[in-house]
């Protein structure tokens, strides 16, 4: 019989054991599974970073190993056999491990030194995009507190003039009556409505990150549907008046409520007039301060009620 020439170390030393293992009769006897594991265990410590890092613990390994192989080809089926195996695969696991944990070291090193390698002049422009960074917030800041305080003039001006200005949940509500906008059951701006509006229109170009709600609001005199009708029709009305005086279109919507949201009680002349109405709604609020200048008697919306009957209406009633 003959046998090529092999370099690799363990290839050699395992084809010297497999022939005297065929002299001896072992054939017959499976290599145990730690015997196999070993093997495995060797060559991938063999070929990998470990016989770099730890040639000694690798030699030590192939040491073992070479014992296993021996004690299988003398005496494959015994338990001390097992035993040396298992002991080589242990030494095989051992270098990996350590193998593994000094190239983890190495890394360490490498980026320490990569880290303190950093210039003077890396570090200062480093200190200057912070601190670019800051300025460009605290700027912003400035700005944000700058245009929340203009809008907070603006609707106290508003408030101040015989508007009324509240901060609400819902935004800062701008309630102007219904009588002094439209003529009764119109829907078309009277003359001196526009000045009302010229000034809230003044304030709302300001107010260029707000949404926009025109609403419109009856009494309960009248039917369902007519009010509905009617209330979208002044809202609408009202909102294309503030666009045309350059508020944003995209940014103001019209929504006729009709008589669903009464303010008042509907059963006095003063309560129906307060419900007949138009609110503009600024979403999230404009500054911080509450500016309340109606009534004590309008913060509590009131059931819409029983409609009167048919000439039950007071003849000093101020219509729709």
């Amino acid at each position: 019989m003959s046998f090529r020439t092999f370099d690799h170390p363990l290839t050699a030393s395992v084809i010297a054991l497999l022939t005297a293992c065929a002299a001896t009769g072992c054939a017959s006897h499976p290599p145990p599974a730690e015997l196999l594991d070993a093997r495995a265990a060797y060559v991938r410590i063999e070929s990998g970073p470990a016989s770099q890092l730890k040639p000694d613990r690798v030699h030590e390994a192939k040491v073992a190993l070479d014992k296993a192989e021996r004690a299988y080809a003398d005496d494959p089926s015994t338990q001390e056999t097992k035993d040396i195996a298992y002991l080589a695969l242990r030494d095989a696991e051992r270098a990996e491990v350590e193998a593994r944990e000094a190239k983890a070291a190495k890394d360490k090193v490498q980026a320490e030194k990569q880290l303190a390698s950093l210039t003077q002049t890396q570090l200062s422009q480093t200190r200057e995009q912070l601190a670019s960074a800051s300025d460009r917030l605290n700027s912003e800041r400035a700005m944000r507190e700058a245009a929340e305080k203009r809008a907070s003039e603006a609707m106290e001006k508003l408030a101040a003039a015989g508007n009324s200005v509240k901060q609400e949940s819902r935004g800062t509500v701008i309630t102007i009556p219904g009588n002094v906008l439209f003529a009764s059951g119109k829907s078309v701006l009277l003359p001196g409505a526009q000045a009302k509006l010229n000034a809230v229109a003044d304030v709302l170009k300001g107010q260029t990150d707000r949404d926009i709600i025109v609403e419109g609001h009856t009494d309960s005199q009248g039917s369902d549907a007519g009010n509905l009708q009617l209330s979208q029709a002044r809202a609408q009305a009202v909102r294309d008046y503030l666009t045309l005086r350059g508020v944003s279109a995209n940014r103001v919507r019209a929504e006729g409520v009709g008589e669903g949201k009464p303010i008042a009680d509907n059963k006095t002349p003063e309560g129906r007039a307060n419900n007949r109405r138009v609110e503009i709604i600024v979403s999230g609020g404009a500054g911080k301060t509450t500016m309340d200048r109606t009534p004590s008697t309008m913060d509590t919306p009131y059931p819409a009620g029983p409609k009167p009957a048919s000439g039950g209406a007071s003849s000093t009633d101020i219509k729709k």
